[in-house]
């Protein structure tokens, strides 16, 4: 992955409110790259170097008030909460000793420092070297690498030579569209699919050091990966960042498996299917039904009208005649998913067997 490449994964993974981590050679202009971004786009960015700061610095400093403790939150946060908006960035993460490394898990996750709640506006990116090239480095734990989509940053000699030569441009955060979240339940329902013909990769805890800091596939992951996916298609995002930010989040071999198996599927878009559920032609192989019906059922459960909850239905209807144990999953979920005063739909004769656990009132 080129430097182009990583800015451009950068730019959407902060537009899409996911954490970053940039690893990258000592020098290279992580940190510049990072703070020029937050100018060009008007947000404050408050730098944090994990190295030097204590386990209090992010999960509050025990304060008693009146008889009661609150964990009081430092400056820095007090600063971005009071904006609304802004990068908090973490730099030389892997310098980061395991009791500062754990008390930024629910920094990074929740965005919450010691008993503050970081607003919605706020984006966590973080900046590390490897740990054979970092000062006194250490290897990222697993729940910690866990929480970011992970990105190289590699130095090309042509990009060096022209910001010597004619400044450095600052990484563009690019506008979503409002509705670019819609794009997520298909992503979902991509992701469920694949992990339904590769159990294994559901969740895929590395067993040694180096890959436990680096992406790898859980469930937090995986839907980290449909955000990622569903903002990346959003704007036409080349290829190669859209690989990236996958491969970012659950790790190159789950992603590119991923990205293969997908390209086999050739998959429709659940929402065109849903304005023209009597058109919809059944698949003959058993996962891309499956993947057809879980994007489906995830698209209702976004928007779920009396409209779209009926054409699911019909659609998982036409399926489930002739293989209704994988229409399922996705039959639970329109299950859930009920409108008010929805009619019951004659599809659901066909999976009612396969919904005794699941409430449905008539």
């Amino acid at each position: 992955m080129g430097q182009a490449t990583a800015v451009e994964a950068l730019g959407i993974a902060v537009a899409a409110r996911v954490p970053v981590l940039l690893w990258g050679a000592p020098g290279t202009g992580k940190t510049s790259a990072v703070r020029a971004m937050a100018r060009a786009i008007g947000w404050p960015c408050e730098t944090v170097i994990a190295a030097i700061r204590e386990p209090s610095d992010f999960a509050g400093l025990p304060v008693v008030t009146a008889g009661d403790v609150h964990m009081a939150p430092p400056r820095w946060a007090q600063r971005l909460a009071a904006a609304g908006h802004g990068l908090l960035f973490l730099d030389e993460i892997s310098t980061a000793p395991p009791a500062v490394q754990a008390a930024l898990l629910r920094v990074v996750l929740e965005r919450v420092v010691g008993d503050l709640d970081l607003p919605e506006g706020v984006v966590v990116v973080a900046a590390a070297n490897p740990p054979e090239q970092a000062a006194d480095g250490w290897d990222l734990s697993a729940p910690l690498a866990n929480r970011f989509c992970h990105l190289d940053w590699v130095a090309e000699p042509a990009r060096v030579a022209q910001g010597l030569a004619g400044g450095w441009e600052a990484p563009v955060v690019p506008v979503l569209p409002d509705d670019w979240e819609a794009g997520i339940p298909q992503a979902r329902g991509l992701v469920s699919a694949f992990i339904t013909v590769r159990p294994g990769l559901a969740v895929d805890v590395p067993t040694d050091a180096a890959r436990s800091g680096r992406g790898w596939p859980s469930p937090r992951t995986w839907d980290m990966a449909a955000r990622l996916r569903a903002a990346a298609d959003s704007v036409n995002a080349s290829v190669e960042a859209t690989t990236a930010l996958i491969t970012g989040a659950v790790g190159e071999g789950a992603g590119i498996e991923l990205l293969m198996w997908e390209m086999e599927m050739d998959l429709p878009d659940p929402e065109k299917v849903l304005a023209d559920p009597d058109s919809f032609e059944v698949p003959e192989r058993g996962d891309r039904v499956y993947a057809v019906l879980s994007s489906v059922a995830a698209a209702v459960a976004a928007n779920p009208t009396v409209e779209r909850w009926l054409a699911g239905w019909k659609v998982l209807g036409k399926a489930g005649g002739k293989t209704p144990d994988v229409g399922a999953v996705a039959a639970r979920v329109l299950v859930q998913c009920r409108p008010p005063k929805a009619p019951a739909p004659p599809e659901i004769k066909l999976f009612v067997p396969l919904l005794k656990d699941t409430r449905w009132q008539s």
